[in-house]
């Protein structure tokens, strides 16, 4: 704890004036954020001063780094850090590419007072026919490769945020490696 107390002075000198939005500043604040994962700390300010300093420049952006930042804003639930994270987060990284804006891969359709997607009754669908989802292609450009811990992240982020806590907990199971590198996230899930 002592290396993240000496990190966040630094930084917090870092985060006030001009020098917060300073794309020279990044590598000390994306090495801020990896203390923070291994140190099971949390600064917020900081976080966002790395993800507007992506905005303003995306060749800079890093997906683990990211990832970690959206990881340790999920420990913070209720609290509103996992919006706000993911408000920052350009959409041509937590999106795969043909998807409009607003639909999710993992979204189904919601159901209609008839029961089926988009009012089923009337396009030849019963109540009972399965609903429709998207299948994904293991043949997945790298791009959207290096981005999928991104939108799985988002995606348990909606579990936690709408109160799927068994869905959660088993999506999370299947995907551990999302959590290399993080100390105690499990644990400050929880709390």
């Amino acid at each position: 704890m002592a290396l993240f107390e000496q990190m966040r002075a630094n930084v917090g000198k870092l985060l006030r004036g001009i020098d917060r939005y300073n794309p020279e500043n990044l590598a000390t604040l994306e090495r801020y954020v990896e203390t923070q994962a291994k140190e099971n700390a949390y600064d917020l300010e900081a976080n966002l001063a790395v993800l507007k300093l992506y905005q303003f420049n995306p060749a800079f952006f890093q997906t683990g780094v990211t990832a970690q930042i959206l990881l340790k804003a999920l420990t913070n639930l209720p609290h509103t850090d996992f919006t706000l994270c993911k408000c920052m987060i350009d959409q041509a990284h937590s999106h795969p590419r043909g998807i409009k804006s607003g639909v999710s891969p993992l979204k189904i359709p919601p159901k209609s007072r008839f029961g089926a997607p988009g009012g089923g009754r009337f396009l030849g669908f019963s109540p009972k026919t399965p609903r429709f989802c998207p299948k994904l292609s293991l043949d997945v450009p790298k791009t959207q490769q290096e981005e999928r811990p991104i939108r799985q992240i988002l995606y348990l982020g909606e579990l936690l945020e709408t109160c799927h806590f068994q869905s959660f907990w088993q999506a999370l199971d299947e995907n551990m490696e999302l959590l290399e590198g993080i100390t105690g996230f499990e644990d400050s899930v929880r709390k």
